[in-house]
């Protein structure tokens, strides 16, 4: 018996040994959490979401398998910028003075520095931190005249600031950069930025990589501005993709849990495909670039299970606004160009990226957490990805803080099988600062068209009413049928609401 007992008691502790060591001891404490953030990607882009999509998608489909996909998650803007912030921080940027549009090229950062930010959160819980790929939301660029930065009294969001392409000449290159991901809270950053933006290269931390030694020629996709040498943007995805499944690797060896910000530059533009993925879709180099989008989330799923860090991570796969639908010729396109393959990466809404329509602000989300949220799950339930942030703070037990996370709402309830609805309303908002608003089945625009790119396609549905657009969208979720005129007292209802929450400062 005392062999037996003395042989058992040896497999044990091998047991426990091996669960250690094969990856982070964190199995009973606080989940990774990873957000993989696609750029551009439309709600019908996903063959999950769209089974006429001419896109395979076969990673993106197997994660909403392993977990829960919503049908009705929102961005907190119809473009990029502002929804970034409001991810990060859990409030709406047109409450910054950002109150349309997006940050240009060279200009500072939106992020107050004393503004809580979702890294800044997690390392009160002891979490390592990173973001790799897109960042846009602005950097504090060191002047060559040995003091201050270039950037410092310029207004942000200003497309028509006179000489704007020109401030790269005063730039010191070889000098830290302010701003950026590390002084909104991440212990390590590696992106290039914005892939369409000077300068042309890749950062790590506050430092380029490699110093920009010459110009970007006139034919190569994106503004003008200097470029280091050898740029090549095919290679963009691969080698951002490449440092995640890195950073998933090297953190599984150590014992805090960690936050990874993935920010994938896919599918906009420049739409640039290696020769691996090119011809794998039938919606040409767009489709080819969404493919090469799912490959990269089937690597960070790979990077986790070989880990052991699968069961233990919270991963949500998202899209940062609706797609523009450019083919992708020359590494663009004009807008809706992509439908001539016979795929609408928004359907089934109207509009696209920029609108205040559904198809520039409603998008895939997945979340997958074995163990906690049950797999192969649908959700029809309204959330925003402002609602991420205080969702991990449930998670973790944090408290929110008066004036913080203003705009977010805590959707754990519902990751976890609760199908009662958290959000009273949304807000939504368009490249030109249209406001929407929707309370249930009722959707308010305080506009008469698209407020974006729709607007230059005269798209079908363009309502009667001057003043605004009221849509019922149980009954119309094409938004064909504008009802402002014949509802006036909903229109009244939801104009102060939007009001109200416009006034406190808060909605969540």
């Amino acid at each position: 018996m005392k062999s037996i007992y003395f042989t058992f008691t040896i497999l044990l502790l091998g047991i426990l040994f091996c669960s250690c060591e094969s990856g982070n001891q964190n199995i009973q404490g606080n989940p990774n959490i990873i957000i993989i953030l696609a750029d551009d990607l439309g709600y019908g882009d996903p063959q999950v979401y769209n089974s006429e999509s001419k896109i395979p998608t076969p990673n993106i489909d197997k994660l909403a398998e392993m977990g829960m996909r919503f049908t009705d998650a929102h961005t907190p803007s119809s473009v990029c910028t502002p929804t970034r912030y409001g991810l990060l921080t859990g409030r709406y940027a047109w409450r910054t003075e950002l109150k349309k549009s997006v940050l240009w090229a060279w200009d500072k950062p939106l992020i107050a520095n004393d503004r809580l930010t979702f890294p800044k959160m997690l390392k009160t819980k002891n979490y390592k931190t990173a973001c790799i790929g897109k960042w846009h939301l602005g950097w504090r660029w060191p002047s060559n005249e040995g003091v201050g930065y270039v950037n410092d009294t310029i207004s942000i969001g200003d497309f028509n600031l006179k000489g704007r392409n020109d401030l790269w000449k005063s730039i010191d290159f070889s000098k830290s950069l302010g701003g950026g991901p590390l002084e909104a809270g991440f212990d390590y950053y590696f992106g290039d930025d914005v892939p369409n933006f000077a300068p042309y290269t890749f950062f790590e931390n506050n430092e380029l990589t490699k110093i920009p030694d010459q110009i970007k020629p006139e034919d190569m996709y994106g503004g003008p501005g200097p470029m280091s040498e050898g740029w090549n943007m095919e290679q963009v995805m691969p080698e951002i993709t490449n440092r995640a499944v890195k950073y998933i690797k090297e953190q599984s060896q150590n014992k805090q849990p960690f936050f990874l910000y993935f920010t994938l530059t896919a599918p906009h533009t420049p739409i640039a495909p290696t020769d691996k993925f090119k011809g794998k879709s039938e919606a040409g180099l767009y489709g080819d670039f969404v493919h090469e989008v799912d490959w990269s989330v089937g690597e960070i799923v790979k990077a986790l299970q070989q880990t052991g860090e699968f069961e233990n991570t919270l991963l949500i796969f998202t899209s940062d606004n609706g797609s523009p639908q450019r083919d992708g010729i020359d590494m663009g396109g004009t807008i809706g160009s992509v439908k001539r393959y016979g795929h609408d990466p928004s359907k089934p809404w109207k509009g696209m990226k920029a609108d205040i329509w559904e198809g520039g602000h409603r998008v895939p989300f997945i979340a997958s957490w074995p163990g906690r949220i049950q797999s192969n799950t649908v959700s029809d339930q309204v959330i925003c990805l402002t609602d991420i942030i205080s969702s991990v703070a449930s998670i973790l037990g944090i408290s929110k803080v008066k004036g913080e996370m203003g705009d977010s709402v805590d959707i754990l309830p519902i990751l976890l099988g609760n199908d009662k609805p958290v959000r009273e309303s949304i807000i939504h908002h368009s490249i030109d600062g249209t406001f929407s608003i929707r309370k249930g089945e009722w959707k308010l625009i305080l506009g008469k068209d698209s407020g974006g790119f729709s607007k230059s396609l005269k798209i079908k549905g363009i309502p009667v009413s001057t003043e605004g657009q009221l849509y019922r969208l149980t009954n119309d979720p094409a938004e064909q049928h504008n009802l402002y005129d014949e509802k006036p007292e909903i229109v009244s209802e939801l104009t102060a609401l939007l009001n109200k929450y416009k006034s406190q400062g808060y909605s969540g």
